[in-house]
């Protein structure tokens, strides 16, 4: 696991979006996505570059269930506003959250996954340690399933929500099994709230109730981190 420590988000974005940029032209074809706002640097990057995606194909992590794509809170709709509408993908998936069969979801997500195997993956982390919306106690051979989120998640993303009421408590999500067969893994995070997350997914026991502790199996991930969030690490 390589570990970056920047001065801030700009620095590490920059430093992200340079690393995705070699792994294109080394012959990356297949990007994993993710949304929050530990990414946002990177996709403003991408948007402001000048190079062109629209060969390449995106899988994003999940989605909430019960959200239509034209919903402002929905995942569809923060990929398209933040990176899409900007830097058009070939084909670009993210899991249908309008859809209440659960399994016609899923199925069909595996077999995307199995049809476009993931090259670069981004990642954020949850100041839980959750990676995707993988929860402590996710098994770490999991392929993409439904989940409840944790009462720590759906605060945390409570910020984008007119009120914590109106945030979903469900989620499709690819599983922590499906993300460890990317190539290269780069997560992002930033801010003093995921120190304790970071430090534990770095130095810590490999273990469920740290879902991204099972990173430290994986042989190409980069982590990038602003100061605060690297000030745990030893």
């Amino acid at each position: 696991m390589k570990i970056l420590v920047t001065k801030n988000k700009e620095e590490a974005s920059k430093n992200a979006f340079e690393l995705l940029q070699t792994d294109i032209i080394n012959g990356a074809q297949v990007l994993g996505l993710a949304t929050g706002s530990s990414p946002l640097g990177l996709y403003q990057k991408m948007t402001s570059s000048s190079v062109d995606y629209s060969n390449l194909i995106s899988i994003n992590l999940d989605e909430y269930v019960g959200l239509k794509p034209t919903d402002p809170q929905s995942y569809h709709y923060f990929m398209e506003h933040h990176l899409f509408a900007q830097k058009p993908f070939a084909k670009s998936f993210i899991p249908d959250g309008s859809n209440p069969n659960a399994d016609e979801v899923i199925n069909h997500y595996n077999q995307i996954l199995a049809t476009y195997p993931i090259d670069t993956q981004i990642l954020g982390i949850g100041n839980n340690g959750h990676i995707g919306f993988n929860e402590p106690g996710t098994p770490f051979n999991s392929q993409t399933h439904q989940v409840k989120l944790t009462p720590t998640t759906i605060n945390a993303n409570a910020r984008f929500f007119t009120s914590s009421n109106d945030v979903p408590t469900e989620a499709y999500t690819m599983g922590i099994g499906s993300i460890l067969q990317a190539n290269h893994i780069i997560l992002l995070a930033f801010g003093k709230p995921k120190a304790d997350a970071i430090n534990k997914m770095i130095n810590g026991k490999i273990t469920t109730r740290v879902p991204a502790s099972a990173l430290q199996k994986h042989p190409n991930v980069t982590v990038i981190l602003d100061e605060q969030a690297a000030s745990k690490l030893a």
